[in-house]
């Protein structure tokens, strides 16, 4: 069983038991999170797509960690004119860990 959620304005399939990286949800670690914005449920043949959100459906969660991602590195040059900018920029993110697909 698996299912297609929004959070952070990012979309994510995720299945029962997956730990997924979403944007911060402002919460701590061992928080129970429940993500009603579900577009799509599928088990097995069985596929319920929402209009645009599959109606009673929920994604019940777990915050496993907070943290923050790679560093990732933009630099701009322009030749022969002496300009260079380098930055680095790291993301935070919130871990879930998908316990329940709630659909009723």
């Amino acid at each position: 069983m698996y299912a297609v959620i929004e959070t952070g304005g990012k979309q994510y399939r995720v299945s029962e038991g997956d730990i997924v990286r979403v944007e911060v949800l402002g919460t701590s670690v061992g928080d129970e999170v429940s993500i009603s914005e579900v577009y799509l449920v599928a088990d097995g043949s069985n596929v319920q797509v929402g209009h645009p959100m599959v109606a009673g459906a929920s994604v019940k969660g777990t915050v496993v960690e907070e943290g923050r991602g790679r560093k990732v590195i933009s630099f701009k040059k322009k030749r022969r004119k002496g300009y260079k900018r380098k930055i680095g920029h790291r993301q935070n993110y919130t871990a879930l860990r998908i316990d329940k697909i709630v659909v009723s």
